[in-house]
């Protein structure tokens, strides 16, 4: 590829992007005032088209004209959790630097002046965190035109050193379970006419626990909530709330996990005689990776670092659900961008924070990788 690309130019248009979002981040199915924003960048860029939705908040651009088309996704919500002692919506995971990287990779093309071959349509979706929101995506047609599609996600210190990427990340599916056991309290002197939903709990926690799977293939499964019981304690609860969060690194052992999870609360549901009901609250598919997509993004990194800063791709327990996008539609050649970026102290921390300096780096690996894609397909870039 022989165009230069300059991103140094963008710098304080960049930064000021970041901080705004930072500033202002929205909960999941809730990022309204973040669409409007977005939006209105995409209009002054002067993007071919600018759509929102109705039910939903999102937002869809185009620009270039031609049959290939390259999408590049960004999610766009934040979690919410406690911050120094008060709960609020807070950008820990990193969201608000993947909106200003495909805003930056748009001003940049639009900065390079380039005659694209095809078209290049720019994906912010919500409600990542809920797993959710790329299914909405896929349910508005989003990506029914796409051939290529492109994702990012800061990577942590402790996984991708700054200054180095990976080509792929490669997420575990990922499945959470919230559950109600159902019974009546009774006397804590008289046990015999009740059934205890701490001791169900504990039983179920102790046959989760018995769960074997293929060996070579990571998974787990663990109750991460239990509540029972009030203030009074010669009461024995009956009926008691859970969670389960369930990991698996592959699809096909995900769907064995989630059926030997099932069969395990019946079991438990028959052994005390007592009703236990369950429902998915949220679930996340496991990463398939496009082998010509993660590439095309290996020759970008190293076009941009040097080969010495191309890591091999990253396989890690989160979920992601940008991995529906494949599933869903299996003829869209896709791969995610680990951005190294000195993020720490971790992904979901409440304090998080990454060098400022690798959002330039990251629109110049993306901006390339949609460049050489092209030109990989025989169109020329001019």
């Amino acid at each position: 590829m022989t165009q230069t690309i300059d991103v140094c130019d963008l710098k304080s248009q960049i930064y000021d992007i970041f901080e705004h979002l930072h500033q202002h981040p929205e909960v999941s199915w809730k990022e309204v005032k973040t669409t409007q924003y977005v939006a209105g960048i995409l209009r002054r860029l002067g993007a071919n088209s600018v759509t929102t939705f109705d039910d939903c908040p999102g937002v869809v651009a185009e620009i270039g004209e031609g049959t290939l088309t390259v999408g590049l996704r960004s999610d766009m919500d934040a979690l919410w959790q406690e911050v120094d002692g008060a709960w609020q919506a807070n950008h820990s995971c990193g969201h608000d630097a993947h909106m200003t990287l495909a805003l930056g990779v748009l001003m940049t093309l639009k900065n390079m002046n380039v005659k694209l071959p095809g078209k290049v349509k720019f994906i912010f979706q919500p409600a990542e965190e809920k797993g959710n929101g790329a299914l909405k995506m896929v349910e508005k047609k989003v990506i029914d035109d796409v051939d290529y599609l492109y994702g990012v996600h800061l990577r942590p210190e402790m996984e991708v050193k700054n200054g180095k990427a990976v080509p792929a990340i490669v997420h575990g599916a990922g499945v959470s379970i919230a559950g109600k056991i159902l019974g009546e309290d009774c006397h804590g002197g008289r046990p015999h006419l009740g059934t205890n939903a701490i001791e169900v709990g504990a039983a179920l926690v102790q046959h989760l626990n018995r769960i074997h799977l293929d060996p070579l293939v990571p998974y787990s499964v663990k109750m991460t909530k239990f509540f029972a019981g009030g203030e009074s304690s010669n009461i024995i609860p009956g009926s008691a709330e859970f969670s389960l969060d369930l990991r698996a690194q592959s699809n096909k052992v995900m769907t064995q996990l989630t059926k030997k999870v099932e069969e395990t609360i019946r079991g438990i549901s028959n052994l005390y005689q007592i009703e236990i009901t369950y429902k998915y609250e949220s679930n996340v598919v496991a990463a398939e990776v496009n082998e010509e997509a993660q590439a095309v993004m290996a020759e970008s990194i190293k076009q941009v670092l040097g080969e010495e800063n191309l890591l091999p791709p990253s396989v890690t327990a989160g979920g992601e659900d940008f991995h529906f996008y494949t599933v869903k539609r299996p003829q869209v050649k896709a791969t995610m961008l680990g951005l190294g970026c000195g993020l720490v102290p971790g992904l979901h921390h409440p304090k998080m924070t990454f060098d400022r300096g690798a959002l330039l780096t990251g629109i110049e690996i993306l901006t390339r990788a949609i460049l050489i894609t092209f030109e990989k397909n025989g169109l020329k870039v001019e």
